[in-house]
């Protein structure tokens, strides 16, 4: 596992950049994910407003303007706040810097540096500004395409997509936001897909009523991007190893120095037990005999791996400690092997955009790529949490997941929507 790109970078080409071990993989990953997205988005609609299914939106604009104190002084807030932080974080000796999340919501920073980024990013704007001043500031109407609005959506959903994240990660772990509410809305861990989702879509939809750009052929055009999104943010949950993994494989066990190998019921209950403390509390039960898992054996032409991973040097630190391992962090890997669910969800994820890829020129009905698109991925989620760890509910008798509740409601969602836009489209008898 990479917990971070030093790490990586470190294993994979024997560099040791120090200033890498502030990027964290599962970031770098969702990072890479909205890039793909945007990507994916841009080139959707643009071809929805070659084909005439998108317009563009005529804006009044005042240009020749000289820079005004309110954009002189943002910039400089903003300059500052990426020397103080940001840069001050790589350039800083300060032992806090080895946790990074800390360090960015601590008083500490490089004042010079922050100081003297703002003000260039200050005077960079002034000479911008002043670079285009008229003697006398005039309106112009300029088109703005959706495509031109395409940095802005994103925008929108990465800060309430982080938000819903958060919301639906801690009502599902309520005990650990009530035991330490402050870190569990801080802390960078701890996200629910679908809580990002629905906030994310609730967002746009104002977003492009606003902007009258036509939601349903917006979703459609989002729809393969969100999957392939959801494909690349997987990888980053399997490198990092964020907890997102799945139920034991009583097939194996790991070893002290880190290898997995084969065990019988005896040798899995040993394990278990040795680790008792451990699995309790992250199974959330009693007793060890609620501990989900299940005995699968890799055939011979696959790799163990690919159905028991112990996550060495995961990011969270869960686990039991490494034999020789001597770096500060994450030491610590999982005594018995799980389902590795991220990987599967990668898969599962890309081959899944290849399928709305192809579907995106057949689809005549707008919103109908869309109710696809929420099938897929509610059919996708729903059997994959069959093998994941996470809280379950008590409804009736059932032990449903929160993730299972969702799936299943954009299951039925999707599959309404798409019989309604398809019968509404038919011509009266």
């Amino acid at each position: 596992m990479y917990p971070n790109l030093y790490y990586a970078f470190r294993d994979l080409f024997g560099i040791e950049a120090k200033g890498l071990r502030f990027v964290n993989s599962f970031g770098f990953f969702v990072a890479l994910s909205f890039l793909a997205a945007a990507w994916v988005l841009t080139h959707e609609l643009k071809r929805k407003e070659r084909a005439g299914l998108l317009t563009g939106q005529d804006v009044k604009i005042t240009v020749g303007k000289k820079a005004g104190f309110g954009d002189i002084l943002l910039n400089f807030v903003l300059g500052f706040i990426l020397g103080y932080k940001i840069i001050g974080l790589f350039l800083s000796n300060d032992p806090a810097t080895e946790d990074p999340q800390s360090f960015i919501f601590s008083a500490a920073g490089n004042w010079p540096v922050g100081i003297g980024l703002g003000l260039l990013f200050a005077g960079i704007k002034w000479w911008e500004k002043n670079k285009q001043k008229l003697e006398k500031p005039e309106e112009r109407v300029v088109r703005i395409w959706p495509h031109d609005r395409v940095g802005d959506l994103v925008i929108y959903a990465a800060l309430f997509g982080f938000l819903g994240a958060k919301i639906f990660h801690n009502l599902e772990n309520w005990n650990e936001f009530w035991a330490s509410p402050i870190e569990a809305l801080l802390s960078f861990s701890g996200l629910t897909f679908y809580g990002g989702l629905i906030c994310a879509a609730v967002a746009i939809f104002f977003y492009a009523r606003k902007h009258k750009i036509g939601f349903k052929h917006l979703c459609d055009a989002v729809a393969p991007g969100l999957m392939i999104a959801y494909a690349i943010g997987r990888i980053g949950c399997q490198v990092a190893g964020d907890g997102d993994w799945g139920i034991l494989n009583s097939a194996y066990v790991t070893t002290p120095d880190s290898k997995v190998v084969l065990a019988d019921t005896t040798q899995f209950n040993t394990a278990l037990q040795a680790n008792s403390r451990f699995y309790l509390k992250t199974f959330q039960v009693e007793s060890l005999a609620q501990v989900h898992h299940k005995s699968v054996k890799a055939p011979s032409w696959l790799p163990d791996w690919m159905v028991a991973y112990q996550y060495p040097h995961n990011v969270i630190n869960e686990g039991s400690p490494i034999a020789g391992c001597t770096d500060p962090q994450y030491c610590n890997q999982l005594p018995i092997p799980v389902f590795p669910t991220p990987f599967y969800e990668s898969v599962a994820g890309f081959l899944l955009f290849a399928l709305l890829w192809a579907l995106r020129n057949r689809l005549k009905v707008p919103g109908t790529m869309f109710a696809i698109y929420l099938i897929v991925n509610g059919l996708e989620r729903f059997f994959v949490e069959k093998i994941r760890v996470n809280t379950t509910y008590s409804i009736g008798g059932f032990h449903p997941t929160q993730a299972e509740l969702i799936s299943s409601g954009l299951v039925i969602g999707g599959i309404a929507l798409y019989i309604y836009l398809t019968k509404r489209k038919q011509p009266a008898a």
